[in-house]
């Protein structure tokens, strides 16, 4: 079977994708520096969970570490590399701009020079749906302008768009990069709402609502997700003489974007309405004005997703919180 290295493997999206690929038969090389960024005992968890598989190999280092991507990629050949490895996290990037630039920017440099010398069949590499900006024309389409970005974290990404299309143009390396849309599910990352919304409401204790709630994210469960970069996989960029109308093909590269999003923007008080349902007792919330680097709204046109793979997320967030929730109250305990 196919080979794929996972960078980022033992994280929230990591793992999803890395257990799915591994169901339908994948042979996976997985690579995390098991950072401190949060709870080294959740990935610890997941990477052991997976490497209850004979066909999953854990690597534990750094992306930014000199030589280590370049003699990964060299010693395994890797049929597809799926690089979701990186520093995470909006409001973080303004505290520890740094670690962006270490992982984000260096990390993906190393990991474009290490595909450049051993070349893959297709390279896939996570991008944002902050890329996007203070754009206001919704839904967001990959076509679209994505110039503002508001945040530094989202600065990297989009940096990363660019670089890895330079490296595309320049070594025909087929390359597609997806932008994420506020995803969510078991596993989840303890830095992100629906996880401390969640501990909050069960301590008792409040949760922080930015804006007065009047904010609405495209939130995606994780499994569609993993499903969709899975199908990309095959849809393979190529230079065409024309791009056709509606895609995000270079016309000088084998690079696309493509949104993996629920298509469905959901207002955040209805989100919490959906927690609060789902623990079976309501939040005290504070009210607080909007966070320097958040943007108001997000809301992906999936049609290129579609239209490449056939496929579309679906899941509601009814549903999907409560799986999360679940799961929460069976890994704590609570």
């Amino acid at each position: 079977m196919p080979k794929v290295l996972v960078t980022g493997s033992a994280g929230f999206i990591g793992y999803h994708l890395s257990k799915l690929l591994l169901d339908e038969g994948f042979d996976v090389v997985g690579f995390d520096a098991m950072t401190d960024y949060y709870d080294v005992r959740l990935k610890e968890r997941r990477q052991a969970n997976l490497l209850q598989s004979g066909s999953f190999k854990a690597v534990n280092d750094r992306l930014e570490a000199d030589g280590v991507l370049m003699d990964l990629v060299a010693a395994e050949k890797p049929d597809f590399v799926v690089h979701l490895a990186g520093q995470a996290g909006v409001r973080y990037s303004i505290d520890e701009p740094r670690s962006y630039v270490d992982s984000n920017i260096i990390g993906t440099f190393n990991l474009l020079e290490a595909v450049r010398a051993t070349p893959v069949k297709h390279l896939l590499l996570a991008s944002t749906s902050s890329a996007y900006g203070a754009n206001t024309q919704m839904p967001y389409a990959e076509t679209d302008k994505a110039d503002t970005q508001m945040s530094f974290y989202a600065a990297t990404k989009k940096s990363n768009e660019v670089m890895a299309h330079s490296y595309a143009h320049l070594y025909n390396i087929p390359t597609t990069m997806f932008r994420f849309f506020t995803v969510y599910g078991p596993w989840g990352r303890p830095d992100m709402a629906l996880f401390k919304f969640t501990k909050a409401v069960l301590s008792g204790d409040p949760i922080d609502v930015y804006n007065h709630g009047d904010m609405s994210r495209d939130f995606t469960y994780v499994t569609d997700l993993v499903r969709g970069i899975q199908l990309l996989l095959d849809a393979v960029p190529e230079r065409l003489d024309e791009v056709p109308e509606g895609d995000s093909l270079s016309p000088v590269a084998p690079h696309r974007i493509v949104n993996i999003g629920n298509g469905e923007p959901v207002q955040l008080m209805a989100f919490i309405e959906a927690i609060e349902k789902a623990l079976g007792q309501p939040a005290t919330k504070n009210f607080m004005d909007m966070q320097a680097g958040d943007v108001p709204a997000t809301w992906a046109n999936g049609a290129l997703l579609e239209k490449l793979t056939g496929y579309s997320p679906k899941t509601d967030v009814e549903t999907g919180v409560k799986a999360f929730v679940d799961w929460y109250r069976d890994y704590y305990e609570v």
